[in-house]
């Protein structure tokens, strides 16, 4: 039987109210109630039915508690101006605020995006207690937490292949049936970070610092899993958007953001947020470092080493919605959270390859809209054919340039969380990225369960709808 080790044996801190708020509803089960049942045709709730699987507080509530270690190990250059550890946890993981009189703003910890996501599932419509009435199972397992040990500790780096078997272990072992009933199609969960950091191969040796071989754990084969950056090819995973820090809780909260980021004077060709070291070998970001260097006037630099941006979305949204293109070169990985950031500043995102976004986000950005409010210039005609970035977008007409903006607009509701708790109003008006996350995972698994009881598993592992934004 694999063996969990034990979390970073610390002892517990003095957490804020907040967070022992987050831990009790962490630990909290499915309700009984179904909402709409028994009332008149249609029913509401048809086809979107979930169960909430009660999971042992270790794979989620406890796993909070050791915020005061855990974060600053693993942001060991982290500034002193970012929030103390455990405080990103208030909220429900949404974070502190960024100022005492801001409502919408806060400073985000993207790891958490687990646990936000928990909160928000829970009150949704629809929730379950019985699994069988179920059509999806969501399991609130905070994995991106569970791997902390795993990649942190040197102790346990060769054991990071059991990332995830204790939790394997215990669906298999506790009420089977909800597994066994749709052989695990029917669940789905978050990881709050990319699906390459889970999918180390199980053999590897030695181990590769950083990852863990979570989804290569054939218990989970069948699952659907919602992940910040999905692989080409797997047909479990799906990206969704990566959190911004601006959560609405109000519809004339999200009107008025939108209003600023439309009547803001752009006086910057372009911007771009990240990174400033310079790489060995030649690539887009030293291109557009190289660039911004000779056209100061045109293009503004937002310095995002070691971490200066990371609780601090003042640093780098102010610049966005004074600049009409943000530019969105791939990292250390194709996505980057500048993307969703731009798109709420009514900044027109610049890709330099489809992987970026185009291939990620179907479920939230239309691929078949992607031209409507984005630019793209490949980066190899940037780094070895002589493109210059400036030079092509400021041949793009002003109007156009305009109508590109409108659209990013548009799009920036699918793309953000709105707070936990929002008003009746804004959550019946738009949809946001939980919202569409939860419904591009049930129409995955209606897809799949219709194969299963059809006799045709060719159709389960079928992407065609992979693309189809609500």
């Amino acid at each position: 039987m694999a063996t969990r080790p034990l979390t970073l044996s610390l002892s517990l801190p003095k957490m804020p109210n907040s967070l022992l708020i987050l831990l009790l509803v962490a630990g909290a089960g499915a309700g009984d109630a179904v909402s709409g049942e028994g009332g008149a045709t249609p029913d509401p709730c048809a086809g979107r039915r979930i169960h909430i699987r009660r999971l042992p507080p270790q794979f989620n509530a406890h796993l909070l508690r050791h915020c005061d270690a855990a974060f600053p190990l693993a942001d060991p250059s982290t500034p002193a101006t970012s929030s103390p550890p455990c405080e990103s946890l208030v909220n429900h993981g949404l974070g502190p605020r960024t100022h005492a009189s801001s409502r919408s703003w806060y400073r985000t910890d993207t790891r958490l995006l687990e646990v936000f996501f928990h909160r928000r599932v829970a009150e949704r419509d629809c929730i379950v207690g019985d699994p069988a009435l179920a059509d999806a199972v969501f399991v609130p397992y905070y994995a991106g937490l569970d791997s902390l040990p795993y990649v942190l500790d040197p102790a346990l780096l060769d054991s990071s292949a059991q990332h995830g078997a204790a939790l394997a272990e215990f669906l298999a072992r506790d009420r089977p049936q909800i597994l066994a009933r749709r052989r695990g199609h029917d669940h789905f969960l978050v990881l709050s970070g990319s699906a390459w950091d889970y999918s180390q191969q199980p053999h590897t040796e030695p181990r590769l610092w950083g990852t863990t071989s979570l989804l290569r754990l054939p218990a989970f084969d069948n699952f659907t899993f919602l992940t910040l950056e999905s692989r080409a090819w797997p047909w479990q995973e799906h990206a969704i958007p990566h959190p911004t820090s601006f959560h609405p809780a109000s519809l004339p909260r999200l009107r008025a953001w939108l209003a600023r980021a439309r009547r803001s004077r752009r006086a910057a060709l372009m911007l771009f947020a990240g990174g400033v070291s310079r790489p060995s070998k030649p690539n887009i970001r030293g291109s557009i470092l190289a660039e911004c260097a000779n056209r100061t006037e045109a293009c503004i630099v937002v310095d995002c080493s070691g971490g200066k941006c990371s609780h601090d979305p003042i640093r780098y949204m102010r610049p966005m919605l004074h600049a009409k293109f943000c530019l969105q070169p791939p990292g250390d990985t194709p996505t980057r959270r500048s993307t969703f950031d731009a798109i709420l500043a009514g900044c027109v995102p610049v890709f330099f390859e489809d992987a970026a976004a185009r291939r990620q986000y179907g479920w939230h950005l239309p691929p078949e809209r992607y031209d409507e409010f984005s630019v793209h210039i490949p980066k190899e005609s940037v780094v070895f054919g002589g493109v210059k970035i400036a030079e092509t977008l400021a041949a793009v007409n002003e109007s156009e340039v305009r109508r590109m903006r409108e659209r990013a607009l548009e799009m920036a509701p699918r793309v953000l969380y709105r707070r936990h708790g929002s008003t009746a109003e804004l959550s019946e008006t738009t949809k946001d990225a939980v919202d569409l996350a939860v419904d591009g995972a049930l129409r995955r698994i209606r897809k799949r369960v219709r194969a299963l009881e059809d006799d045709q598993p060719d159709r389960i592992c079928s992407l065609e709808d992979d693309a189809v934004a609500s």
